[in-house]
């Protein structure tokens, strides 16, 4: 197994590349998964897991290396100081985006999120903030920032628009892919750091995938 991508690092924080597929932490699969391999590869066993991101995903993760950089970063998480974009390509042709507002709610015996348009209330409400940055002949690539991170809000809320995210059967795409990934990839996130209270601001290269290569060539983007 290829060793992962340190995008950024100091005695405090990691900023590693998550490959979609891989867990994040470990689960009953017992499958390789990013904290273990991360923890080992850096030799140091206490690093620790400040949020999560869906095994289909890839993107930016953020670990702490100490147990007070471990504590700072999961209370910006719990707070809601830290500032999440997502690139995601769905189904068809978003034409406009704006915010998407829904009720969501988890159905942890199905292990999925269902967002509907009502009703609305402060403890429901969904929020993600929807940017067009390409279209193609049949999938659009979306800038994706939620106001929050509940359970598959992304998915369930994008699906609930009628442009789900390609590959996602899950949530109603048409067909998946051979590798089971989604095409959702955590692009950029912002955190304090934990020591200096300096704003850091760490990005994931898109995926290499052709179609990825095809509606981020006017972007001036990289892949990997």
């Amino acid at each position: 197994m290829a060793p992962i991508e340190i995008l950024w690092s100091d005695p405090h924080v990691v900023a590693a590349l998550k490959s979609a597929g891989m867990p994040a932490q470990p689960d009953p699969t017992k499958d390789p998964d990013m904290l273990t391999v991360l923890r080992e590869q850096l030799n140091e066993p206490g690093i620790g897991a400040v949020h999560r991101l869906d095994r289909p995903v890839s993107g930016v993760m953020l670990f702490g290396r100490t147990p007070e950089a471990i504590a700072s970063l999961s209370a910006q998480f719990h707070d809601r100081k830290i500032t999440k974009g997502y690139w995601a390509i769905v189904e068809g042709h978003y034409s406009a985006g704006g915010l998407l507002k829904h009720a969501l709610s988890h159905n942890t015996h199905r292990h999925r999120a269902f967002a509907n348009a009502i009703p609305l209330t402060e403890d429901s409400k969904a929020i993600l903030n929807v940017t067009v940055l390409a279209t193609g002949d049949r999938y659009t690539l979306l800038e994706v920032v939620p106001d929050g991170g509940a359970f598959h809000q992304i998915r369930a809320q994008l699906s609930a628009s009628g442009h789900p995210v390609k590959g996602d059967v899950k949530y109603g795409a048409r067909r998946g892919e051979k590798d089971r990934s989604i095409a959702l990839h955590a692009r950029w996130i912002q955190v304090h750091h934990p020591v200096t209270g300096e704003q850091c601001s760490f990005t994931a290269q898109v995926p290499s995938l052709s179609i990825w290569a095809a509606l981020t060539a006017a972007l001036n983007v990289t892949s990997k």
